[in-house]
Formats: structure tokens, C-alpha cells, sequence
């Protein structure tokens, strides 16, 4: 067995001390350990400096150092590795709910929403912080810090933004937009101006900088601006208008809905639940009892489910309305028209809700209308 001199022992601590092993435990364990293995595998006649410098290579993936800031970070974050399995897991956890969640909605199939707000649910509350918390860790500036932080917002934001607008809730819009925003002014400029300084990240930070550009310009095509949202309300509140207005039309024609058979009296029971749904909804929506484009007083792309999640007048007329339409397909006649129930309106859009109500109310005009002419 090769026994080291005091001389060559000494060369190996001033090089571990060179390559950045400072903590004097670490140090000692390190020139112990080298020294040992050198002397087990060293032969009498080999260069002891040329085989030195072979076997530390064994001890680091790039730079000695490595094994103390591990060993740094395991004295000072004794949960690192722990952290680090929960994050990998999540991640894909995650990725196995947003997959099958995307699956299951160009499908149609049930069970895509649910998939989908797990999985943002868990990368934003799970994922994205322990990535944070691990990489303020690992980095050693406060401006390495700084960007990690603004990165990790500037992802919750957008995964935020993007699950509302899928879900068509209210604020997906301006949760994109100040995502987005913060992406482009603030984390793109610093990560892009901090990376070029230096020779060896100077390539990869213009391509990562290109790619996340890029990418951000792409989704962004999905958010709609301001102006845009408001002609899109208008639009809508004005074809609900329109049908308002034709049904109106239709109701002077008929001038009053009579009430000399059972037919006309679930009829009128039927209408009459609709137009107190319809004004519920339309209240809800604008703060009034109309609609006025002029007054910006618009249908947006709510869920009427909102409306109907606590108990109201509203919510216990949606509850019989359904009876009153099927009282009233039983007692029509062979010539009229059934009506279809309203089961489910209140998952639907609020303006589409209305239009459903506004077509009930129109079929039974309609065959009441067919009803006098037979008679």
C-alpha cells in the first residue's frame, strides 16, 4: 500500500481549500477520504500528482465546491431533500391532471374542469412555491434571488389567468395581463441584461429570453383587450335586446295571454315564472331593472350559477319552473308545440339564459296565438 508524505497530504488540503472547500469539518473529512482512496489505489510507481488530479474529478459533477454548498445547504435546510421529492412529485401530479384534464375537455367528457383547477391548484400552491423556496437556496446573489421571485410570480399569475379564462370566470383578463405584464417589463428585462454580463450564460439567456418571448406574444393572442371585451358585452346585450323586443312585438300582436282553459292558465304560470327569472338575472348582472348599452349597462360572460347559489325568490321560481312547463306540455293539444323544460340554465351563461327564457316565453305565445286561430 502507497503511504503519503506530510508534503503530498499538505498539497492535497491546499488544493481542496483552493477548489473551494472552506468549512474545516468538510475539509478534514474530504483530505481524509482523498487520502485513504489514493493510498489504497496509488502504485508505488505511478505520478502521485497526475493520479491526484485523475481521481478528484470522481468527487464532483463541475466544481469541487459542489459538496460544500450541499452539504451548506443540508446543515442550514434540513428539509431540503424532502422538499425536493414533494416538489418532484407534484410536478407530476400536476402534469398528469392537466393532460388528462385538456384530454377530457376537447373530448367534452365529464370531470375536465375538476382536472384542470387541481392541477393549476396544486402547481400554484404546491409546485411553484417549493421550486422558489429550493432555488433562493441554491442561489448566491440577491439579484439571482430577485429573479427567481419574480419568475415564480409572474407564473402564478399566468396559470391563474389562464384556468379562469378556460372556466370563464370574472378577472381572467386582467389576471393575464398583469401576469404577462410583469413577464415582459420587469422579469424579461432583468433576466435578459443580468445573463449577457457573462460569457458563459450569454447564449442561453438570448435563447431562453427569444423562446419566452415568443411564447408570451402566442398566449397573449388569447386575451382580448379591454375595448374588445366591451364591444363583445355590447354585442350581446344587444341580440338579448333584439329577442326582447320580438317577443314584446309578438305580445301586442296577442295583445293578453287569455285564461278560459287549463292550457292557458299553466301558460301564463310559465311566462310569468320566466319574466321573474329573466328580470332576476338581468338585476344581478347591471344593478337596474334593463338593460342599456348606452349606460354600459351590459350582459358580460358570467355564469348564471352565481346567481342561483343562494336561496332567492329566483332560485325557488328556477325549482317550480320546470313543474309549470310539464303541467303545460300535458295539457296542449295535438297541433301545439311542446316546450322544452329548462333543466341546467342555471349552468349556462347569463345571456344565454335569458335567451332560453325569452324562447320559452315565445313558445307559449306561439301556441296560444295557434290555439285562437283554431278556435
Amino acid at each position: 500500500m502507497y503511504l503519503l508524505t506530510d508534503a503530498q497530504i499538505e498539497f492535497i488540503r491546499r488544493d481542496l481549500l483552493a477548489q473551494g472547500i472552506q468549512l474545516e469539518g468538510l475539509q478534514q473529512d474530504l483530505l481524509d477520504h482523498i487520502c485513504c482512496v489514493v493510498e489504497h489505489e496509488l502504485a508505488a510507481e505511478d505520478d502521485f500528482e497526475a493520479f491526484y488530479q485523475q481521481r478528484i474529478k470522481h468527487f464532483y459533477k463541475r466544481e469541487l465546491r459542489e459538496i460544500e454548498e450541499e452539504t451548506i445547504a443540508l446543515l442550514t435546510f434540513k428539509n431540503y431533500y424532502i422538499m425536493k421529492k414533494i416538489m418532484l412529485l407534484s410536478g407530476g401530479v400536476l402534469t398528469a391532471l392537466l393532460v388528462v384534464g385538456l384530454t377530457l375537455k376537447f373530448m367534452h367528457l365529464p370531470g375536465a374542469a375538476v382536472m384542470l383547477v387541481l392541477g393549476v391548484a396544486i402547481l400554484n400552491f404546491v409546485f411553484l412555491p417549493l421550486l422558489f423556496t429550493l432555488k433562493i437556496k441554491e442561489k448566491q446573489t440577491s439579484r439571482e434571488k430577485a429573479i427567481s421571485g419574480i419568475a415564480t410570480i409572474c407564473g402564478m399569475l399566468m396559470s391563474i389567468g389562464l384556468i379562469f379564462k378556460v372556466m370563464h370566470w370574472p378577472g381572467a383578463n386582467m389576471l393575464i395581463v398583469v401576469g404577462f405584464g410583469a413577464l415582459l417589463l420587469v422579469f424579461l428585462p432583468v433576466y435578459f441584461f443580468t445573463g449577457i454580463r457573462q460569457a458563459e450564460t450569454k447564449v442561453n439567456t438570448i435563447v431562453s429570453s427569444v423562446i419566452i418571448l415568443s411564447a408570451a406574444s402566442l398566449i397573449l393572442i388569447l386575451v382580448r383587450s379591454p375595448k374588445a371585451t366591451e364591444d363583445v358585452y355590447a354585442a350581446t346585450t344587444a341580440s338579448v335586446l333584439r329577442s326582447e323586443q320580438i317577443l314584446k312585438n309578438q305580445q301586442l300582436q296577442i295583445q293578453k295571454l287569455s285564461i278560459n282553459d287549463t292550457a292557458e292558465i299553466t301558460g301564463n304560470e310559465v311566462y310569468d315564472l320566466c319574466q321573474n327569472i329573466k328580470k332576476y338575472l338581468i338585476r344581478c348582472e347591471t344593478g337596474g331593472a334593463e338593460l342599456d348599452i348606452a349606460q354600459g349597462k351590459y350582459i358580460t360572460e358570467g355564469s348564471a350559477e352565481d346567481y342561483f347559489a343562494q336561496a332567492t325568490p329566483a332560485a325557488n321560481d328556477l325549482a317550480k319552473v320546470n313543474d309549470a312547463i310539464s303541467k303545460y306540455n300535458r295539457s296542449l293539444g295535438t297541433s301545439s308545440a311542446k316546450i322544452e323544460d329548462l333543466t341546467g340554465i342555471q349552468k349556462q351563461r347569463v345571456a344565454d339564459a335569458i335567451q332560453r327564457l325569452i324562447q320559452t316565453q315565445m313558445m307559449v305565445l306561439q301556441n296560444h296565438a295557434l290555439q285562437q286561430k283554431v278556435q
